[in-house]
């Protein structure tokens, strides 16, 4: 049966909602060969929309690439993986991956998997190290084969933060810039899952990619876009939701994208015919439930410095904890271990500095943390 809502995965079709401001610039940024960089926090939806920009391209000139890094843990295991998703995904069908390899590989003796199923992905492994292949080799390919191909490739490559965690990642960093930035028949969008270490990357003048391209902040959907999305897919189920408990839901979770649809789907399975107050209440506590496991283990080694950092945080205070009466009232020592405090929760991407303050980066983590730990 289909479902009404996705999350936690990345969505297309007509479970994509709004967007269309970022959609047009992305796309345009894609056909223009400029290269983007894409920071929000987590649940924004940042894997959807360069999905959607991947199928409105104009593919008879451009061809997107998209490749996921968060289980590279080294740079040739990123090559690796690079390598074989410009092999497979530029090319049409089984045979033509074979063909790529031969022409842009010479030196490999790979191993392919063919399914007999003819929608199946080819899987590949090509056995890259540094005895066959340098790494300004394989960073030169998209260049190479969109010369070859008469297209532009656009390299998309998700959770590109875990570059960070390389070995001498700061070498490895000023490769891939040295040379991508030289290409002019490729282009590079990189983001990922975690906004602490990509502004890192990106917005730190000493860091190599910094300035690389066009950067966009991924706000969050405005509640009065999410209204007719929410509202057309209650009424495809034949339930009444009113619209001030759409507004709910997205207040709630603070527009977070796939938050917004996980509790609009605890909604909607707690819905009679009307979508009443006490539905929502339950959904909320559903929400809360489904994700307490994760939240226990985000809670894992902090130290009652931390915890209550988190606790004052709660309790609505996002400045001046520096100040006598908040280092007292909530045991936080002295204000340099404040400094301490607040650099481990933004690595561990608990809490994040904004204009208005220090707030918690995931709204449903603060509500569960104030439920559980300051009632």
């Amino acid at each position: 049966m289909k479902k009404s809502f996705i999350y936690g995965v990345a969505v297309e079709g007509d479970n994509f909602t709004d967007r269309e401001k970022e959609t047009k610039r992305l796309k345009q940024d894609f056909e223009n060969g400029q290269n983007v960089v894409l920071i929000s926090p987590r649940r924004m939806g940042k894997t959807s929309l360069v999905r959607k920009v991947q199928s409105v391209v104009d593919k008879k000139k451009v061809c997107v690439v998209y490749i996921d890094a968060y289980d590279c843990r080294n740079e040739y295991e990123f090559y690796n993986k690079f390598a074989a998703a410009l092999m497979k995904q530029t090319a049409g069908k089984a045979e033509a991956v074979m063909k790529n390899i031969k022409e842009f590989l010479v030196r490999l003796s790979p191993k392919v998997g063919f399914s007999p199923d003819p929608n199946s992905e080819v899987s590949l492994s090509l056995g890259i190290t540094p005895k066959n292949y340098s790494p300004e080799e394989i960073l030169q390919l998209p260049e190479r084969m969109a010369e070859k191909m008469g297209r532009h490739i656009v390299v998309c490559i998700d959770e590109f933060q875990q570059i960070g965690e390389f070995q001498d990642s700061l070498s490895v960093q000023k490769k891939m810039r040295g040379i991508w930035q030289l290409q002019n028949n490729a282009s590079y969008c990189l983001f990922g899952s975690k906004k602490h270490l990509l502004s890192t990357l990106f917005q730190n003048k000493r860091m190599p990619f910094y300035q690389f391209g066009d950067i966009l902040f991924l706000q969050p959907i405005p509640t009065d876009d999410w209204k007719p999305f929410i509202r057309h897919k209650f009424e495809e189920k034949g339930i009444d939701i009113p619209d001030e408990l759409i507004e709910r839901i997205c207040s709630t979770v603070q527009n977070q994208s796939s938050y917004v649809q996980q509790l609009a789907s605890n909604v909607m399975l707690n819905a009679g015919n009307v979508v009443s107050e006490q539905t929502l209440e339950a959904a909320i506590e559903d929400l809360l439930n489904q994700n307490s496991l994760l939240f226990l283990q985000q809670l894992e080694g902090l130290t009652a410095y931390q915890m209550n950092f988190l606790k004052a945080l709660a309790h609505g205070i996002h400045s001046n904890f520096g100040s006598k009466e908040v280092l007292e009232n909530y045991d936080l020592g002295s204000k340099s271990n404040v400094s301490r405090i607040k650099s481990v929760l933004k690595q561990k991407e608990l809490i994040e500095e904004l204009p208005n303050g220090t707030m918690f980066t995931d709204p449903v983590f603060e509500l569960w943390f104030s439920k559980e730990w300051c009632e």
